[in-house]
């Protein structure tokens, strides 16, 4: 055997994504010709907008495929200001906007841009997988602070103020939340806010759900609230869920105008640009409104039908007690009373039913899991089915 040097702390200190990993088998097991019931992957069923892919083609007709300005093509840069602007009555400049390949990457590039090595992140669980991994890949802490179905997975001021140490830099917040669905109240956000400018914390606000709500609920951002939540709030969002262009690979940045240069400088050295032609599609998103917002509203209505038929059903299910969600398309039912681990659990779910799934405890949160509704009627009643005959097995 040769004698190589090791590998870095970061490769093998890092988790790999456990909701990719159960979607990724649930998969490869169709590809095998089994008959899966998918409920692992956050990723709308619906195609993306059509005005959206034609105005991409005519990007690509055009010859829009060279280099773009690292930050963003400035009239997308111009839109999404314009939106924060008049939309969310946030003022923001273009130059606070930074257009990057990914929510995801768009919430690494806040969290490289705002925490060193000793800082501590605080995390509210459950919370999204993805989230701990870049704190330490930025060589911060995360600290995860549980939130559970008794507070309606949400995090409480005083919650907060219990988490905060002097080494405490960065408080991550996600309303409509992945993986519980849960959404703060305008009062909620504002008192977990007013906290955060008491202990002088930035806060990264993942909005990448404010377009996908329910029964009356309002999307509000921290930054809305005043002047010093302005300064402190890096607003992280994209393309992806709302219209249904994960594969697109586009997210947001909006920040205070100092930490939007440093995010652009940090992705210059790393990707250059989102990808030219995507942008220019993504543009469309604005542009034609009412195209957008017809889109928007089909698959808000299927949404909305699928959560509210998943819910029933799973609290029909002797030994299963879940919330009803308010905002994405996921719900996070408790399995607790089985006795049996989350991850166990999903395990002979998938391996015996043929139901892929995701462990709570992906999530921080033992003893639940995320089911998505992102997926048809037909297979939310087959799978939710297998789920009731699973259980009675325990």
């Amino acid at each position: 055997m040769s004698n190589l040097p090791t590998l870095s702390t970061w490769a093998l200190n890092i988790a790999p994504s456990p909701t990719l990993a159960v979607d990724a088998k649930a998969k490869s097991l169709i590809a095998a010709g089994e008959d899966v019931c998918g409920f692992a992957a956050g990723e709308p069923d619906f195609d993306t907008p059509v005005h959206i892919k034609e105005a991409a083609i005519k990007a690509l007709q055009d010859g829009k495929t060279k280099y773009a300005p690292t930050p963003g093509i400035p009239p997308l840069r111009d839109a999404i200001a314009q939106k924060y602007t008049e939309f969310y009555q946030i003022p923001t400049k273009a130059a606070q906007v930074v257009v990057s390949p990914g929510g995801k990457f768009s919430c690494y590039l806040t969290i490289l841009a705002t925490c060193s090595a000793g800082d501590e992140v605080i995390i509210p669980a459950p919370f999204w997988v993805s989230y701990p991994e870049m704190v330490k890949l930025a060589g911060a802490t995360p600290k995860q602070v549980l939130a559970t179905d008794a507070t309606g997975f949400k995090l409480t001021p005083a919650m907060l103020e219990a988490a905060i140490t002097p080494r405490s830099k960065l408080l991550i917040l996600n309303s409509p939340s992945n993986p519980t669905g849960a959404v703060y109240t305008p009062a909620e956000l504002a008192a977990l806010t007013a906290v955060a400018v008491k202990h002088n914390l930035y806060i990264m606000s993942d909005e990448i759900y404010e377009h996908l709500l329910y029964d009356g609920a309002k999307h509000v951002s921290p930054a809305s609230f005043s002047a010093e939540a302005r300064e402190r709030t890096i607003i992280v969002s994209g393309f992806a869920k709302t219209f249904s262009m994960t594969g697109w690979r586009l997210g947001t940045i909006v920040a205070p105008a100092p930490i939007a240069k440093a995010v652009a400088e940090l992705q210059s050295q790393m990707t250059s640009n989102a990808t030219t032609f995507a942008q220019w599609g993504a543009l469309a998103a604005y542009t034609e409104q009412a195209k957008t917002q017809a889109a928007l509203d089909e698959m808000l209505i299927a949404f909305d039908r699928r959560r509210k038929f998943l819910h029933a059903e799973l609290n029909k299910i002797p030994g299963i007690n879940c919330l009803l969600s308010q905002g994405a398309f996921y719900l996070f039912p408790n399995i607790s009373s089985f006795g049996l681990d989350d991850l166990k659990f999903c395990e002979r779910l998938l391996d015996e039913h043929k139901v892929a799934a995701v462990h709570g405890s992906a999530f921080g949160a033992q003893g639940f899991m995320r089911i998505s509704y992102a997926t048809s009627d037909e297979i939310l009643a087959k799978g939710v089915e297998r789920l009731a005959k699973f259980c009675a097995t325990l």
